[in-house]
C-alpha cells in the first residue's frame, strides 16, 4: 500500500502542476487580447500606395512662392534692422562720448568759478579792510559817492561798531537809504 500510495502523489503533483501551468498559459493570452486591441486601433493605418504621382494642387504652388515671397522680405528686413541696430550703437557709443567730455567741461568750468569766486571773495575782504581802517570820516565821503547797494555790501561786511562810526558821518538822506537796502537784503530769503 506504501508503494502505491507513493505513485498516487506525483501523479496529483503532476496534474496540479499542468493545471496551474494551463491556467497562467490562459491568463496571459487573455491579457494580451485585451490590450492588443487598443494598442491595434492607435497604430496608423498603411498608407494607400498608388503607382501614379498625384499632382499638386495650383493652390499650393501659389501658397509656396508666396511664402517664399515673405521669406525674402523678412530677410531684407532683418537686414534692414541689423544695419539700423549698427546705427543706433555708433550713435549711442558717440552720444556716450559727448556727455562724459561735457561732464569733463563742466567739472573744469565749476573749478574756474570756484577759483574765481575765491579771488573775487579774496579782493572784497581786501577792499573792506581798507575802508574799515580809514577814518570813519574819510570813509563816509567815499560812501555818499558810491551806489547805496554797493555800499551797503561793504558795510554789512565790516564789524557792527566800524560800520556805525561810516554811517554816523554820512548824509542823512543817505545813511537812510543804505539802511533800507540792508534791512531788505534778507527780506526774500527763506525762512524755513
Amino acid at each position: 500500500m506504501t508503494s502505491a500510495l507513493q505513485h498516487a502523489k506525483p501523479r496529483a503533483r503532476g496534474g496540479v502542476l499542468t493545471l496551474i501551468s494551463a491556467l497562467m498559459i490562459g491568463s496571459a493570452v487573455i491579457r494580451l487580447g485585451l490590450e492588443a486591441g487598443p494598442a491595434l486601433a492607435r497604430a496608423p493605418k498603411a498608407a494607400v500606395m498608388h503607382d501614379e504621382p498625384q499632382p499638386q494642387a495650383p493652390d499650393l504652388n501659389a501658397l509656396l512662392a508666396e511664402l517664399s515671397q515673405r521669406e525674402a522680405a523678412l530677410r531684407q528686413r532683418e537686414n534692414m534692422l541689423r544695419e539700423k541696430e549698427k546705427v543706433i550703437e555708433i550713435a549711442e557709443k558717440t552720444v556716450a562720448e559727448r556727455l562724459a567730455d561735457l561732464q569733463k567741461a563742466e567739472e573744469s568750468l565749476r573749478e574756474t568759478l570756484a577759483v574765481a569766486d575765491q579771488a573775487a571773495e579774496r579782493d572784497l575782504a581786501r577792499l573792506t579792510d581798507v575802508y574799515q581802517n580809514m577814518k570813519p570820516k574819510d570813509a563816509a565821503k567815499l560812501f555818499e559817492t558810491m551806489d547805496p547797494v554797493f555800499a551797503a555790501g561793504f558795510l554789512a561786511r565790516m564789524p557792527p561798531d566800524t560800520a556805525a562810526g561810516i554811517m554816523a558821518g554820512l548824509n542823512p538822506q543817505v545813511a537812510y537809504t543804505i539802511s533800507v537796502v540792508l534791512a531788505g537784503r534778507n527780506a526774500n530769503a527763506p525762512t524755513e
